[in-house]
């Protein structure tokens, strides 16, 4: 639809951008990944490899022939996953829950129960037994050390056990929490734990030495990884409860490790009364996650944070980049710097619970509501898309050229767009225009109406390189709409407004601060020109009547204003001011005689349109007076009797209530006389006064004002 051919779309072309995260996270994403600085592109393939069929899966491991490990609950079944994905129960116990599987150099598999807290061993003929009894409830971690010794770590006596491989164990490590929630093993045999309910990040050191590294604002640390260059991850979920007595506040600490404690004596954290952590009550716990970055030579930093997500599992991808799973959306996000995360894919599962980076650069996710493994990566989809969210223009119109910045690497990108005049797409909606593949853009054939949608597929290049698509502008022609004036207000007479330009300096005048009139935004996509009802303070100037308005246009255009005049018996209307930019005016009422008036404002969008596409909107003011001519006294008559004198007048104004009158005697003090319905509410009073007065001549004078501070005054001598 060509320009020309609808003058109604007139004034500036606009464009809807979207080049940021939160504006394409609003949008259906079918195979893509999202950088947290804008970049889209295609997402790790996802596979499902095995359906346990159990509710939750909360451990991962895999041995040296790639078969695959899982474990979970509501029943404390072992699953082994070949490769092939012909995955089958390998063991069940009547426990309810399997929280932690390690396997050791010679493929033996090694798993721990909760809440009867029993580490189990597969022996040769398939059937598990009990390699050890740590005599605790809860079985979280198991790790080996380089010595081949298996760590268990437990709860809730907050404790890690290291057993020979004759399963023969005792506590290795004590701290004074009640759950060793999550563990890890560096490269030099530190055992790096992540405690609940403190929040606690310890490194204990091969010989059973513990060093806080740090301590978390959350509650519970659910998940530690470790860098192959010896950096600690760290994932916390929960709200710590208050302390008891409430501390005087203070500003935060710097962000710094706890001292070393003295070797083998136990970390002391305060600790409550034992609970299960909360994040094993799905869907999770509230207060959203956070993950810490804790540099041996930098000290701890946050690098992610998210207010909903509850974080279940870390693990290092085979790049050296930290990968978290969370719930309850089933999100998969990937670690770019400390700065910048990408949104990896999300799973049909609710919960990602487990993370394992396996053989030949493959990611294993395991998950809950439902129990599956999944297969991501390491080569990418090779077609995802992107449908963003339903744009509002506001108003009918124009759609124009669609273009998009990004990178094709061998690939492409198409985008096309549809458009309709219901907030929701449906049926009745416009059929998805011809594919934009060139970055460059090309006009839309979508009808006018008031929304538009797009939608991008991203094909992956020869090589298996995803294109990269950083932003999409779609150009649009709003319907021109007239302005709107709302309101026309007088203002109090005898004050005017500041010219437009820089005051004038001079000595200080009195002034009047107006309040601001009723606010009105336009709405819909355009930016629309809003009145924000305020106007400048006013100075007094005898004489001069004034009047503001509130004004807006929906399009966004700048507006001028007509103001005209006519008294209340002429037919034609008096220009007062043409081509104003504000929505106020005021002007010398001296040179019109007194009556009734209105004010009638024109409003254009004339700045912002061609001329012959400029709109206009009118509204005439209710009735404002212009009085410059002050009360009459009339019968000013003073007479005396005895010691004091009883003065009377009349007063009288043709427009406006008599509002003050005063008296002074002999030149001393004016002081207010009252009317003798002692209310000044009416066009003309009466004033009878007695006062005291020594024997002699005497001069009364009296004066008196109406609304709009006009002034008379008359006076009266009293001879002996």
């Amino acid at each position: 639809m060509g320009l020309l051919a609808c003058p109604l779309f007139a004034g500036q072309t606009r464009t809807w951008s979207q080049g940021d995260y939160a504006e394409f996270e609003k949008g259906i994403v079918k195979n893509l990944s999202l950088r947290s600085d804008g970049p889209i592109s295609l997402a790790p393939r996802l596979r499902e490899l095995y359906d346990t069929s159990s509710p939750y899966l909360w451990a991962l491991a895999q041995d040296s022939k790639g078969n695959l490990y899982a474990g979970g609950g509501t029943s404390a079944k072992l699953y082994r996953i070949p490769p092939d994905g012909k995955g089958k129960v390998l063991a069940e116990l009547e426990a309810l829950e399997i929280h932690a599987i390690a396997v050791d150099s010679k493929d033996r598999v090694y798993f721990g129960t909760s809440p009867d807290g029993k580490v189990y061993r597969m022996v040769g003929n398939g059937k598990p037994e009990v390699f050890y009894d740590p005599k605790a409830k809860y079985i979280w971690g198991l790790a080996f050390n380089s010595k081949g010794e298996l760590l268990v770590a437990t709860g809730d006596q907050g404790e890690i056990h290291r057993v020979a491989a004759d399963g023969k164990g005792k506590v290795f490590f004590k701290c004074d929490e009640a759950h060793v929630r999550s563990m890890a093993m560096d490269a030099a045999d530190n055992v790096i734990i992540g405690t609940d309910p403190g929040g606690v990040v310890l490194r204990v050191s091969a010989s059973g030495d513990g060093f806080v590294l740090y301590q978390l604002p959350k509650k519970e640390i659910t998940a530690v990884a470790v860098s192959q260059d010896g950096v600690v991850y760290a994932a916390g979920v929960g709200v710590k409860q208050a302390s008891p007595v409430a501390p005087a506040p203070t500003a935060p600490p710097p962000v710094t490790p706890a001292p070393v404690t003295a070797p083998g004596a136990p970390v002391v954290v305060a600790r409550p009364t034992p609970q299960p952590p909360a994040s094993l009550a799905p869907p999770g716990v509230s207060g959203g996650s956070e993950v810490y970055r804790i540099d041996p030579n930098a000290g701890p930093r946050r690098i992610w944070t998210h207010a909903q997500d509850v974080v279940y599992a870390l693990a290092i991808d085979a790049a050296g980049r930290l990968v978290v799973g969370a719930g309850n959306r089933g999100s998969v996000y990937r670690i770019e710097s400390p700065t910048v995360y990408t949104a990896l894919l999300t799973l049909p599962a609710a919960q990602v619970t487990g993370l394992l980076s396996g053989r030949d650069g493959h990611l294993y996710a395991a998950t809950g509501n439902v129990g599956k493994v999944y297969e991501i990566g390491p080569a990418v989809e090779h077609e995802g898309s992107l449908e963003s969210d339903v744009f509002d223009a506001g108003m009918h119109s124009l759609w124009g050229r669609l273009s998009f910045e990004g990178n094709l690497n061998g690939g492409q990108i198409a985008i096309t767009a549809r458009s309709g005049n219901l907030d929701q797409p449906q049926k009745n909606w416009s059929a998805w225009s011809p594919p934009v593949t060139d970055p460059k853009g090309a006009r839309l054939n979508s009808p006018a109406s008031r929304f538009v949608q797009w939608r991008a597929a991203i094909t992956a290049g020869g090589d298996g390189r995803s294109p990269e698509l950083d932003s999409v502008d779609v150009a649009y022609l709003p319907r021109n709409v007239e302005p709107h004036i709302d309101l026309i207000e007088a203002t109090p007479p005898n004050y005017k407004f500041p010219a437009p330009v820089a005051a004038a300096t001079g000595a200080p005048q009195q002034s009047l601060s107006l309040p601001a009139l009723g606010k009105r935004t336009a709405g819909g996509g355009a930016a629309a020109s809003v009145d924000s009802g305020v106007s400048p303070a006013m100075q007094y100037a005898k004489g001069y009547v004034g009047a503001r308005w509130l004004a807006s246009d929906p399009n966004g255009d700048p507006l001028v204003f007509t103001v005209q005049i006519r008294g209340a018996n002429e037919s034609e209307w008096k220009l007062l001011r043409d081509k104003l930019a504000e929505r106020y005016y005021s002007w010398d009422s001296t040179a019109f005689p007194d009556g009734e008036y209105r004010l009638r404002i024109t409003a254009s969008d004339a700045p912002g349109n061609p001329p012959a596409e400029a709109l206009t909107a009118q509204m005439v003011s209710d009735p404002l007076l212009i009085d410059n001519t002050p009360p009459k006294i009339t019968g000013l008559t003073a007479a005396r009797s005895g010691t004091r004198l009883q003065i009377k007048w009349r007063a009288a104004d043709a427009l406006n209530n008599v509002t003050k009158a005063e008296y002074s005697l002999d030149g001393g003090d004016w002081k207010v006389a009252s009317p003798v319905t002692r209310l000044s509410d009416s066009l003309e009073l009466d004033y009878d006064l007695t006062i005291d007065a020594a024997p002699g001549e005497h001069t009364i004078a009296v004066r008196v004002q109406d609304d709009f501070e006009n002034l008379a005054a008359e006076k009266v001598v009293v001879k002996p």
